[in-house]
Parts: structure tokens; sequence; C-alpha cells
């Protein structure tokens, strides 16, 4: 969960990010200091990161979304639904209805091209993946089926969801028509399922 203050709850948080997200949009990642954020959004900069835990955290910030989104996928799946399933219907679901970590969204072209831009966010982008396959993995330790592979398939699956939504990325910043962009980032995200399942967990 996000950290909150005294000093704002939800509310204070959501303006913070629209400044933040609109400053780095509109002047460049790296151009941009927290002390201007703090200023735009009427709070000090100690309530910023009261709410985010670094710089790049108010633009890469759905981090607590892909974990719940991870765990919901083992935790909450159907009786007899196994994980590969559970992680296929679910990002699909993500697909569908365009969300951020999809990656699809038509809007998401400068959002791509911001981190394409700054050292600084391709390395925090590194560290989510690896926190992400590390709260995957940490899931399947109890799942019999993959009897020590819980490791194996959250590399596999986190660093191909990544894959694909990196290529959609390029091809967005690229400016390539949006329906073929949507059309391959669905072929792409259905080969790596059946990647995974003929490759893992046959």
């Amino acid at each position: 969960m996000a950290r909150t203050s005294a000093r704002g709850g939800p509310q204070t948080r959501e303006r913070i990010r629209e400044v933040a997200n609109r400053l780095f949009l509109e002047r460049g990642y790296d151009s941009v200091t927290v002390a201007e954020i703090a200023r735009e959004s009427g709070v000090s900069s100690v309530t910023v990161f009261n709410h985010f835990p670094s710089k790049e955290d108010l633009f890469l910030d759905r981090t607590d979304d892909a974990v719940e989104f991870l765990r919901s996928a083992v935790r909450d799946r159907a009786a007899g639904v196994d994980v590969l399933a559970s992680l296929h219907e679910q990002s699909l679901e993500l697909f569908t209805q365009r969300h951020p970590l999809a990656g699809v969204d038509p809007r998401s072209a400068p959002f791509y091209r911001t981190v394409a831009e700054s050292s600084a966010l391709i390395a925090r982008a590194r560290q989510i993946v690896a926190e992400l396959q590390r709260t995957l993995a940490d899931e399947l330790v109890a799942d019999p089926r993959f009897d020590g592979d819980g490791p194996l398939l959250a590399a596999l699956f986190i660093g191909g969801y990544g894959s694909v939504m990196v290529e959609t990325g390029r091809r967005l910043i690229a400016g390539d028509p949006y329906p073929a962009v949507v059309d391959d980032h669905r072929e792409r995200l259905e080969r790596l399922f059946a990647a995974l399942r003929d490759g893992v967990a046959s």
C-alpha cells in the first residue's frame, strides 16, 4: 500500500501524481525536481516522499497494482484453475480493459517515450521487474504443480510479459497504426502463454 500521512490522504497522493506526470511529460523526467512538483501540488517535499518512496515512483506508480494482480491470480483463482490459466485470464482482462498494466492504451506513447529517455526510470523499471518476479515466485512456493520450479515460471512470465510491453511501447513511440499495435500485442501475449504452457507446465 502507498504511504500516507496526517498531511494528506488519497486525494493528496492523486494530486501529487497528476502534477508530477504532467510535468514529466511536458519537460522530461530528468528536468523536473521534486521541489517543483511539491510546490505545484501545494505540499512540501516531505509530504511528496510520505506518499512516494522515490522520485521514480512518482512516474512508475503502478507497482502496488501489479503486485495485487499477481497475488490475486494465484490466491483468488477458482478451484481447479491452475496458475497459468489464471494469469492468462487476468492478463487478457487487463488487455480488454486497456488497463495501464496492459500497456496498450493509445495515450501510452508519451509514457513509454519518457521512460526510454531517462536512465533513472529505466533502472527503476528493472528494479520493479525484479520485485515482481520475487513476488510471484514467493506466491508459487507452496504450489506442488511446479515442484520447486515456481521461481522459473515467475522469471519466464515476468520477463515475457515485460518483453511484450516493451515491443508495444516501441511501436507506439514509432507511431505505428494503433489497431495493428493492439492486434500484435494480443498475438504476442497469446504466444507467451502458449510457450509457458508447453515449456513449463506440461
